[in-house]
């Protein structure tokens, strides 16, 4: 299915949009991947929406990309006695590993790693920083705080940590059993919670054994710390601003999301904005100006996605919210600003044949009367480089593997289409041909620019460039052989 617009939508599936008939829906308003939130539902639940998005892509023919988003460990107090007290300022409060119920004075935190880790004087943040503890004193088994900022405290609240870098791994035994459930059943993307380090992706990495691509979600300090080491054991990025905004000072993330949406670009890696992008939509049949803004901003900057989580969800209105960001990216690519932005943030090294063979395709598109960029791919590599370009035509990235053109429905401006693999040149350019004319991106009487790497069949081996009539006609009749 053609989109008017360069930019991908992630929609997360949840209670609002488990039937077939809403995820059509959703697909159809301009959803191109769909994430599964292995948080919620059972193995069998996501095996059903597993199903009906695959009976969907099979049904509109193009490729519709899946990411899985496991759950990762979760910090959280233990119970109350009664209702949740109301901590107040300056008084002292103390977390401990005795699991006796909580009151006013102590509860429970039952993660030792949390306590070795410790030191006096770092923060505490319950309940989403609407509490904020700072540490007195501590040991291995206890945490003796003040209350900096208080409030109503309540079972099993979450628990952020944001000064240490804790002795936790990204995957959970519940994490170890999804992975495995998920890339058996075939998702696309994996998206990994709380990574800390570029360990956190590797150990993943190990365990999905290729068999899927892996997006590191940024939602910890340490990991902005150490984000160019975590950007190079990655497929992709999700900017997760929901943590990112409670452990970090709420100022600093618009920054943050402007240098890591620029270093995944510069690095040809498809990069997510998520959370809070339509919050008010989850109620609302219209979203407030400052969201439209917030989403206009991450397309300005160049993201190749922007991601609606309970909008889609749990949302009273998920078909409007999708609605809704298709028509701001729509709007906002047709502004010559966000050309002007797009062309001058342009930071990529070129420093290989693959390197220059896209970005001379780009100079050709853009200098004379090109339709479509058509990059034959076995990997994926080839589109990935040409969507970094940023071109101004449209690109048709070509693959034989549906799991390839899969992962690419995440990737900005390139439109997947699943073709026959070709072992010659000139078959792979009336390929290309016959797919630019089918899919309405040129005529009979134009031009398009077409990448392979030669000899087929190899990954990362993009090599030729080619400008081809769409008419068959004059293809053979330059090319008889």
């Amino acid at each position: 299915m053609r989109r008017l617009r360069n930019v991908k939508i992630v929609a997360t599936l949840g209670p609002a949009s488990e039937t077939r008939e809403v995820i059509a829906a959703l697909h159809n308003a301009g959803a191109d991947v769909f994430r599964l939130n292995m948080s919620h539902g059972s193995h069998e639940e996501i095996r059903e929406k597993h199903r009906i998005i695959r009976e969907i892509e099979k049904e509109t023919g193009g490729a519709i990309g899946i990411l899985a988003d496991l759950q990762g460990p979760k910090l959280r107090v233990g119970v109350f006695e009664g209702d949740g007290p109301t901590l107040e300022e300056g008084a002292s409060f103390r977390l401990d590993l005795d699991e006796t119920p909580g009151d006013a004075a102590r509860v429970c935190l039952p993660h030792p790693e949390i306590f070795a880790a410790l030191e006096p004087g770092a923060s505490l943040l319950v309940n989403d920083g609407k509490i904020r503890l700072k540490v007195r004193d501590c040991g291995p088994d206890f945490a003796d705080c003040e209350v900096v900022t208080g409030g109503v405290i309540s079972n099993r609240k979450g628990v952020n940590v944001p000064d240490v870098l804790l002795p936790l791994a990204a995957l959970s035994e519940k994490d170890r059993a999804d992975l495995e459930f998920v890339c058996e059943l075939g998702v696309d993307w994996l998206a990994l919670s709380f990574v800390q380090r570029p360990e956190d992706v590797t150990e993943a990495r190990d365990l999905v054994k290729g068999r899927a691509a892996i997006l590191s979600k940024i939602e910890k300090p340490a990991a902005v710390e150490r984000f160019e080491a975590i950007l190079d054991v990655s497929d992709g990025i999700m900017v997760a601003r929901g943590d990112l905004g409670v452990e970090l000072p709420v100022q600093n993330v618009p920054p943050i999301q402007k240098r890591l949406v620029r270093k995944c670009r510069a690095a040809a890696k498809p990069v997510i904005v998520a959370t809070q992008m339509l919050e008010s939509m989850i109620e609302s049949p219209m979203p407030t100006r400052a969201e439209v803004s917030d989403v206009a901003t991450a397309i300005y900057e160049g993201a190749d996605a922007v991601m609606l989580s309970a909008e889609s969800a749990a949302g009273d209105y998920p078909l409007e919210a999708v609605a809704t960001m298709d028509n701001v990216a729509q709007e906002v690519e047709a502004d010559p600003t966000y050309t002007q932005i797009i062309e001058s943030s342009r930071t990529a090294d070129r420093t290989t044949v693959a390197d220059g063979i896209v970005a001379a395709a780009r100079e050709i598109a853009e200098t004379t009367d090109i339709k479509a960029i058509c990059c034959f791919t076995q990997s994926g590599t080839t589109a990935l480089l040409t969507a970094r370009e940023r071109p101004r035509v449209p690109i048709i990235a070509l693959s034989p593997l549906v799991n390839t053109a899969r992962r690419l429905a995440l990737s900005w401006g390139t439109n997947c289409i699943i073709t026959d693999g070709h072992d010659r040149f000139k078959l792979a350019v009336l390929s290309a041909a016959r797919a630019a004319l089918s899919e309405g991106y040129a005529g009979p009487e134009d031009h398009i620019v077409v990448t392979a790497g030669v000899p087929f069949n190899v990954p990362g081996s993009t090599n030729i460039l080619r400008v081809a009539p769409c008419d068959e006609r004059l293809i053979y009749a330059s090319d008889p052989e």
